[in-house]
């Protein structure tokens, strides 16, 4: 900005491709598959540019095909750590000094780089890796993080521009500076745009970071580190690591330059890190950002007056999209007694038409959860349900492990609306259902809003305006996104800013200058032109 005011205008979302066949990004995604299966890759770690390889060799497979291996990567431990702070300390200054519009860029041609060179490879690793089908990995690899690429940088520019008044004689500015010291990013498997964005965000804003990714995300993370890279991502800025949790945490939360966690994971853990960052407080240089976006048990409540081919759908598509393995996915909902019937024999019919298999077959909705501790789990609830008189299991509860982690679409009827599986998250293909008195809609609501500690996402399906409105207002705060007459996910960059509260987090709002802020740390500076050279106001002259 020293040559001139660069401003970066409102974007438009990435277009989602459809995939349809004869489409010629169906025809090159195949083909990406079939290159990316054949060559087993070695992934390092890279810290300060330097790409580092440990020896102790991790495989990457398939959570659909277990019998394949993508790659091996490799794990590192606590001075692989140290050294990614010192390689972000040491790149920080030059960093924070560079012009924003060469910052800007960077990320800019990043996500140039996606949308085009790379789009397939994106979606691909992400479909082998996390096991999604095409079109989740489209709008989640590419078009997301091409959105949250584009969209951050028109927003820090609009608080760039941000400006205080100033009076005669005297100029005032703002300074958004980065914080003080380095920012640890730690994301989760389910979405690559998330792994994408939660170092990236805080990096535009002039930070540097430590990012630990899920290990069954390292695929696709790779990827976009590689990407950044050939963008033009100074070496240091963003240093990718692959350790464990505890060895993390040691070497980060007793940091004295330890500047802030963008994380987004389960609630305990978050928890845990907030109650280790409290009790190290004292050894920091600032007050550290604490920025989290956690569990949640999204709900949806159905109407007496809701369509119920709309309602069927939200559910469906809500529910078992990703195998269910979205923080939004709509895991409990609440039917009124009156449509109850219609709705669960056309879910089950539904759920029926929905193959399950390889990401390979673009005829396959459902594919395998990420891992098998995530399908024993999964698993437990199942058969928990199937011997528990107070639950009756009205579709799906089949599942197998021979060759991958499959676990059918699995729809359960629990009479005590506090059932185990209305009130708990479990992240997986399982939905359930209570029906409720359709002449009782204000108790559902009540039911809605105490059942659960979370309030991530939600959604309410009605024809009755006044049971909106009613809705909006009684769960004002179960859910930090909520959806009239739509399914409770599918957040868009820059239309629905992401997060939520409660036990879901600290709903900074993924997507949104709102995020942006926790990331930058203000400095106001006033310039006095003429300044006074005796210090007597003219109150204090003597006379009445």
């Amino acid at each position: 900005m020293n040559l001139g005011y660069f401003h970066y205008p409102l974007p438009a979302n990435e277009p989602v491709l459809s995939y349809a066949p004869g489409s010629a990004e169906r025809a090159t995604l195949k083909k990406t598959l079939a290159e990316l299966k054949k060559k087993e890759i070695d992934i390092p770690m890279y810290i300060g540019g330097r790409a580092v390889k440990t020896g102790k060799r991790i495989a990457i497979r398939p959570p659909h095909e277990t019998s394949h291996v993508l790659g091996y990567f490799h794990a590192g431990d606590d001075k692989h750590v140290q050294q990614a702070i010192d390689a972000a300390l040491k790149a920080r200054e030059a960093w924070a000094n560079m012009p924003w519009e060469d910052r800007a860029h960077i990320f800019l041609k990043a996500a140039d780089l996606i949308a085009t060179k790379y789009r397939s490879f994106m979606n691909g690793t992400t479909m082998l890796g996390q096991s999604k089908n095409a079109y989740q990995a489209e709008i989640d690899s590419a078009c997301e993080l091409i959105d949250f690429l584009r969209y951050n940088v028109h927003f820090l520019s609009e608080i760039y521009r941000q400006q205080p008044v100033s009076s005669p004689g005297i100029h005032n500015r703002t300074e958004w500076r980065p914080l003080e010291g380095f920012v640890l990013a730690i994301t989760p498997f389910n979405f690559t745009a998330i792994g994408g964005n939660l170092p990236a965000s805080a990096a535009m804003c002039g930070n540097v970071v430590v990012w630990k990714p899920a290990n069954t995300q390292v695929y696709s993370a790779q990827m976009f580190m590689r990407i950044l890279k050939e963008a033009g991502l100074p070496d240091g800025v963003i240093n990718l690591v692959y350790v464990s949790g505890p060895v993390l945490g040691k070497a980060c939360f007793t940091h004295p330059d330890f500047a802030g966690v963008h994380f987004t994971g389960s609630t305990g853990v978050f928890n845990q890190m907030w109650e280790t960052i409290g009790k190290n407080i004292a050894k920091y240089k600032t007050y550290p950002r604490i920025v989290g976006e956690t569990g949640g048990k999204d709900f949806v409540l159905v109407h007496k007056s809701a369509d119920v081919d709309a309602a069927v759908t939200a559910l469906a598509r809500g529910a078992f999209e990703f195998q269910g393995q979205k923080c939004s996915a709509a895991s409990r909902a609440y039917i009124p007694s009156n449509l109850a019937n219609a709705i669960k024999t056309k879910l089950a019919a539904v759920l029926k038409t929905m193959k399950m298999g390889t990401v390979e077959d673009f005829g396959n909705f459902i594919n395998a959860v990420i891992d098998e501790k995530s399908f024993d789990k999964i698993a437990a609830y199942i058969d928990a349900a199937k011997k528990d008189r107070k639950a009756t299991i009205i579709a799906g509860g089949n599942y197998d492990k021979s060759e991958g982690y499959f676990i059918e679409p699995t729809v359960i009827e629990a009479k005590d609306p506090r059932y185990v599986t209305m009130c708990e998250e479990i992240f997986g293909p399982v939905l359930t259902l209570y029906v409720y008195d359709a002449d009782n809609y204000e108790k559902a609501l009540e039911l809605v809003d105490t059942t659960s500690p979370y309030a991530l996402t939600g959604a309410v399906l009605a024809q009755d305006r006044d049971a909106i409105t009613l809705a909006t207002q009684k769960l004002r705060n179960a859910a930090g996104n909520f959806y009239i007459n739509d399914k409770p996910t599918g957040a868009v960059v820059g239309q629905q800013p992401f997060g939520g509260a409660r036990a879901s987090g600290t709903n900074d709002k993924a997507g949104s200058m709102i995020n942006l802020y926790r990331w930058l740390s203000a400095r106001t500076v006033k310039e006095t032109f003429n300044p006074p050279t005796d210090y007597k106001y003219p109150f204090l002259a003597p006379g009445e």
